[in-house]
This record gives structure tokens, sequence and C-alpha cells, in this order.
């Protein structure tokens, strides 16, 4: 299943649940579920969970639903395609076998799509106004110690120097913002994300919230100090041309 935990169906007597079919039973993986039909009843375990929003969806094998309701007849099948196989050629061919089925392939989940491509976009706006942010924090710090850094020519500095020395302090800056600030949203990550998908009778499954691998820190890591070092270069470099003179009579 694809979800919150457990394994796929193996046998009779076994099912897998919907996460909002698990919470409003207050049921867990390895519980036991009587299921009741008129007269009949089966008992299944519950051996797997997967993300859905129905709190009446419950998954069991064939045995089992014969067992419980042999009137049943199937209106639909799923078949899972080998990696290589073209799902129209394997329509056409069904169609072709049997002409009273309808097969209709099933291309990427688009739902999952929209999600995913929503919250890159999302993601990507944030990044740049964060960038934004920093970046005329930076310059605007930078310009404000203008004359200061124009002062530093008199008493021995070159240009170079000066630059150089700007631009690692806001370095500086930058650095420990990242060390701030990517820890704090590793946090933030962890209690937000749980609690949206709580709130829609969802869990999620692992591989959807432990995302936070040393090489994808490294990027928001360096992030900041790339953009504090871009941001304190051009204003450092105009204040450190600054002439002498145009510096003291300023001051």
């Amino acid at each position: 299943p694809g979800g919150g935990g457990g394994r796929r169906l193996r046998g009779t007597g076994e099912a897998v649940a919907a996460s909002a079919f698990l919470r409003r039973n207050g049921l867990r993986l390895g519980d036991e579920l009587c299921l009741e039909k008129g007269d009949r009843s089966e008992k299944v375990v519950v051996v797997g969970e997967f993300m859905e929003v129905d709190t009446r969806l419950l998954v069991t094998d064939r045995s089992t639903m014969t067992a419980l309701s042999p009137g049943e007849k199937p209106i639909a099948y799923h078949v899972k395609l080998r990696d290589s196989a073209d799902p129209d050629a394997y329509a056409r061919a069904a169609r072709a076998a049997d002409p009273g089925i309808s097969p209709s392939p099933r291309g990427p989940d688009t739902t999952t799509q929209t999600i995913v491509g929503s919250a890159a976009v999302l993601t990507l706006m944030l990044a740049v106004v964060a960038s934004l942010g920093v970046f005329n924090t930076v310059v605007l710090n930078t310009r404000d110690r203008r004359r200061d850094l124009g002062m530093l020519k008199p008493i021995g500095m070159t240009p170079r120097q000066v630059t150089a020395m700007t631009v690692t302090s806001m370095a500086v800056l930058g650095a420990l913002g990242s060390l701030l600030g990517v820890p704090l949203g590793v946090v933030g990550h962890h209690l937000v994300v749980p609690r949206m998908a709580e709130a829609v009778d969802l869990t999620l499954p692992s591989y959807m919230t432990d995302v936070w691998q040393p090489l994808a820190q490294a990027g928001p890591a360096s992030a900041g100090l790339v953009i504090a070092v871009l941001g304190a270069y051009v204003p450092a470099r105009g204040a450190a041309r600054l002439p002498v003179a145009e510096v003291l009579r300023n001051e």
C-alpha cells in the first residue's frame, strides 16, 4: 500500500485499510477486525495502511470477499503491467480479445503530480522572497557603512582589502543565518506537516516526511552564504573605490 505503513496483502484473512478508516474506528496495524454482511462474518487482520480520506474504505483479498458475500460480482479489475509494457497496446489487445470490456489505461497519478508541483512552486516562491530579503538587507547594511569603509583607505588599506574585509564580514553573518535557519526549518517541517496530515485524517509514509538528508540540507545552508557574499560585493567594491578626498569632505 502507498501509505502509512505495514505491508501488502499476502493471503486470506488480511486487510489493508485507509488511514481515515483506522482513525475513525480506533484501529492500528495488527488489530483484528470482524466484517459482517447479512448473516455472514469474516475476521481479518489489518496488515497495512494507505493514504485515503474515505472512512469506509477497506481492501481485502478475493477469497475473503467471496466468503463474506458469495453473490458479489467484481465490477472492475486492476492490472499492473511491467515497467517496459505499453499500456495502450495492452488495452487494444484486451479490447480485441473481449469487446465487452472497456480498459482504461492510467497514466501517472495526476493528483500527486499536482500536489508536488504546487508545493515545488510555493517553495521556489518562498525561496525567492527570502533571498531578496537577505540580499536587500545586506546591500543596505553595506551602503550605510560606505563612508566608514572609505575611511579605511587613508590608514593604509587597499581597495581590495576593504572589499575583502566587508565581504568576509557579511559572509560570516550569512553562515550564521544558515546555521540557525536550516535547523529551525527542519523542526518546523516535523511539527507542521504531520499536523496538516492529521487534519485530513491521513498518515504520511516515512518516505514523504524523512526528506531532510545531508545533501538536501547543503543547498539551503550554502544559499545564505552565497546571497550574503553577492549582496555585499558590489556596494563594498563601490565604497572601496571612493576617493579619499570625497570621504574626508563628507566627514
